[in-house]
């Protein structure tokens, strides 16, 4: 049972890494023709002004860092946690957008390199974050944790 466990960590592990450091790449330094557009949406929908850049910043910064600690096994429940938490904040604010049909835009780079912005829908992004964090959840109860002794039952000293 221990080996499943720990296969479904490792195979549950290795998704979030790839996704986690493609979320922080793309929120810290988008490909050069194109633009990050959601987190200027966060800011004009809500008036708060720390959600672009500082904002996008921080969420691709946590979002390394919850990949890196991912990725070493010692420390894989500790970044499942701070990913969950991660994307469970980012789940609300895509989710009150969905709610409040504010549309995002998206910026499409065609043949050429035309870079062409339309205005979508967040619910696709929305389930993206929303199955995100259930892989996070998953992987904070299937991460078999460490393999040290356990104490005998009666054991006295």
């Amino acid at each position: 049972m221990r080996e499943a466990r720990t296969l479904g960590s490792w195979v549950i592990a290795l998704f979030l890494v790839v996704m986690l450091f493609w979320m922080g790449a793309e929120l810290l330094a988008p490909q050069p023709p194109a633009r990050n557009h959601l987190f200027e949406v966060f800011r004009n929908a809500s008036d708060i002004a720390y959600f672009e850049p500082s904002g996008r910043f921080a969420f691709g910064v946590l979002g390394a860092l919850a990949a890196l600690l991912i990725l070493v096994p010692v420390t894989r429940r500790a970044g499942a946690i701070l990913s969950t938490l991660l994307l469970g904040v980012l789940a609300a604010l895509v989710g009150q957008l969905v709610m409040l049909g504010v549309t995002v835009p998206v910026d499409q780079i065609a043949e050429g390199g035309t870079v062409t912005t339309v205005e979508t829908d967040p619910s696709a992004l929305f389930y993206l974050v929303a199955g995100l964090l259930a892989a996070s959840l998953a992987l904070v109860f299937v991460h078999p944790g460490s393999a040290g002794e356990k104490p005998e039952a009666g054991y006295a000293t």
